[in-house]
């Protein structure tokens, strides 16, 4: 019931082919066996996509690139049965001949999204974990964790304003979804919602500084916010205890590149001269090739060296600062390694 795109009568049937004949063997097994009529295309897409496949095969990108192949082959070994074909596959040969396809498994972020679009939340894990280690050397505390802002507690009404007096505190987390508020007064409010694995919270944002940043404050996105943080009561009148609620504000947005710039002090890079290429001409100029797309940027670059009898940074000129993007963090592990890439807060 939880599965976007499928329905009881569709688990049933596939509960009932299981049962009449017993585990299924892969994708193409299930399509064989099970009736077309109740359990569609989009509905095994979206069981692969949950995960429900994981037990017959590990790769959900595979999975979900076959779905319309065995689909297919099903149908036209039904098709040959019904004309007593002397080609017609055997009844225990669901899988064709051919060559499949052989996508790239999915890495943890995309099996999270998709995951999410066919339950319409996390289930194996959290995107955000991903980014934690990194984050919390900057961002202190976690959503579950969140208090009220210094100065920022204790009051009464639901008036907006500035919050005079309040400090800002930072918070990251994963964009779970993103909603126009419905105002009486002519300001527009955004509410976003905001997930780090440990709580979800609702974090409001003034019309003008959502069109600021619209591009990253999407879903799936990570962010970085600088926000107040109030608890403010209602009602209470006659000796009555009322309602607290608590409001998030944002001041400033961070997507993640803006967020490393902000607050990083640069970008460390250890090498120990085992590098593959040939030559250090070679490795000079693949540095630089993976440097120059994200130069003009405000994090130095050091290098520190060790041969293992000596070690000594070397910190590049200034026309080689780097906007920290998640490319040129990605790219410059692949050809070091990710523990040689470090991102110095």
């Amino acid at each position: 019931g939880a599965i976007k795109g499928t329905g009881e009568s569709a688990i049933d049937a596939i509960a009932a082919a299981r049962t009449k004949a017993g585990p299924f063997r892969d994708v193409f097994d299930l399509c064989a066996r099970v009736d077309k009529r109740l359990v569609n295309r989009r509905g095994i897409e979206a069981l692969v996509r949950a995960g429900a496949f994981d037990g017959l095969d590990d790769s959900r990108a595979r999975q979900l690139s076959w779905v319309g192949i065995a689909i297919a082959s099903a149908e036209q070994r039904e098709r040959n049965a019904q004309q007593v074909s002397l080609f017609g596959a055997s009844e225990t040969e669901a899988r064709p001949q051919v060559a499949l396809p052989e996508p790239a498994p999915w890495d943890r972020r995309v099996q999270l999204r998709e995951e999410k679009a066919a339950l319409g939340f996390y289930f194996s894990g959290h995107p955000y974990s991903a980014y934690r280690d990194e984050i919390g050397r900057f961002v202190r505390s976690t959503l579950a964790t969140l208090a009220p802002s210094s100065g920022g507690g204790g009051e009464y009404g639901g008036g907006g304003g500035g919050g005079f007096g309040q400090s800002n505190q930072v918070i990251a987390g994963v964009v779970e979804s993103v909603r126009q508020l419905k105002t009486q007064s002519s300001n527009r409010l955004i509410v976003v919602t905001l997930s780090d694995g440990t709580a979800a919270v609702e974090v409001t944002l003034y019309g003008e500084l959502y069109d600021q940043h619209r591009k990253a404050i999407v879903e799936d996105a990570v962010l970085v916010l600088e926000v107040k943080v109030r608890d403010i009561r209602r009602g209470g009148a006659d000796g009555e205890a009322g309602e607290t609620f608590r409001r998030i504000s944002a001041d400033k947005v961070y997507d993640l590149t803006a967020a490393r710039n902000r607050f990083a002090r640069g970008l460390r890079l250890h090498c120990n001269g085992q590098l593959a290429a040939a030559t250090p001409d070679a490795n000079i100029r693949r540095l630089q090739d993976l440097l120059g797309p994200h130069r003009e940027g405000p994090c130095p670059v050091q290098i520190l060296y060790d041969n293992g009898q000596a070690t000594v940074p070397i910190t590049l000129g200034e026309r080689w600062n780097v906007n920290l993007h998640d490319d040129l963090v990605g790219n410059l592990g692949e050809w070091l390694k990710p523990e040689a890439v470090e991102i110095v807060y």
